[in-house]
């Protein structure tokens, strides 16, 4: 099972809100995808980490 918890605890850190990643290029949906811990694509990933100076590891992590 995948988890964004990494996500949230990145950008608390980084003082990012969910206002700037829509601001940033982030649509409506995928963040409700992300809230709901739904799938996401690649470049959603990658836009993430452009947008938080992050690894893909801060933004997810598998859990059993």
């Amino acid at each position: 099972m995948i988890s964004y918890e990494p996500l949230w605890k990145t950008m608390e850190e980084r003082g990012i809100s969910q206002y700037r990643l829509l601001k940033s290029g982030l649509d409506n949906k995928t963040l409700d995808s992300l809230k709901k811990g739904k799938n996401i694509t690649v470049l959603t990933m990658e836009k993430l980490c452009r947008i938080l100076n992050c690894t893909p590891n801060d933004i997810v992590e598998f859990i059993d």
